[in-house]
């Protein structure tokens, strides 16, 4: 797993959302890194990490948990704070419920947690035989920025543009399209980490973009309602506020988790790799 670390303090994890990579954390580690170690993984089949075949790797939640939870004690890190996007939030969800002597906090930005209509291009995706060939071998930068834009920003013309390059390279390959392909149709099915809810008892905040056009905000009404211990935290923002609306995400996350997390003096600037125990969940 590739990752990149910045900043002095206690830890932070931060996962990033489908389709993503740890750039989609640039803008908002801007106002976290003075204050805590941040550590920007690249998920296992996204942005530059390796990408087993799916026989190998399963690509769901509970496997992107795992795989995290390995990154967690290569790193010695000990109890964490957690912050995901997307499909991240769903994975830092599964990380508290599975280990939550690993969690101490969660930040979950518009997180894919209950059933959702689907959008148009994910439909036409997961439609038989056509779909697979059409998302595995011909989508070009037009249809993934469409894409990936419809399920980020508020609007089309939200979110920085200069980022669609790097993640449609990332995402133009064989092995990253198959895992692609793979973690979208795990998360057509969400009935296990639903079920899984009342076991998460770490302090968390949910942060959801009111003009969320993925995930309605009553899907973050819900969330908060139903952890243990949570609050909501609504941004002018699309799918994506820590990157539409970075620093007063920031300010909200640092607000947070300023309470209750312990110090520990680290100071990382770098880019690195590591290999997890498991390499396969």
């Amino acid at each position: 797993m590739r990752f990149v670390e910045t900043g002095d303090g206690p830890p932070l994890l931060l996962i990033h959302g489908y389709l993503g990579s740890h750039s989609a954390w640039d803008e908002a580690v801007d106002g976290l890194s003075p204050h805590f170690r941040t550590i920007a993984p690249d998920l296992p089949g996204f942005g530059e990490s390796e990408k087993p075949p799916a026989a190998r790797y399963a690509y769901n939640v509970d496997a992107f948990a795992e795989s995290l939870v390995d990154l967690v004690a290569a790193l010695d890190l000990g109890r964490i704070a957690v912050c995901g996007h997307d499909l991240g939030g769903a994975v830092a969800l599964m990380m508290a419920a599975r280990h939550p002597s690993v969690v101490e906090r969660l930040v979950l930005v518009d997180p894919i947690v209950y059933p959702h209509k689907a959008d148009l291009l994910s439909r036409f995706a997961m439609a038989p035989i056509v779909g697979p060939i059409a998302f595995k071998q011909l989508a070009g930068p037009g249809i993934f920025g469409a894409f990936f834009k419809r399920r980020s920003y508020a609007t089309s013309e939200a979110g920085p543009a200069e980022k669609m390059p790097r993640l449609f390279e990332a995402f133009n390959a064989p092995a990253a399209r198959e895992a692609a392909y793979a973690t979208l149709e795990a998360l057509a099915d969400t009935r296990t980490l639903v079920a899984l809810l009342p076991r998460v008892h770490a302090p968390a905040l949910v942060v959801w973009g009111r003009s969320d056009r993925l995930l309605p905000l009553e899907h973050g009404r819900r969330l908060a309602r139903e952890l243990p211990n949570a609050r909501l935290e609504i941004i002018e923002a699309g799918h994506s506020p820590h990157e539409e609306a970075a620093a007063p995400f920031a300010e909200i996350a640092r607000a947070f988790l300023g309470g209750g997390l312990r110090t520990r003096a680290t100071t990382r600037a770098t880019t690195r790799q590591a290999r997890g125990r498991r390499e396969k969940s």
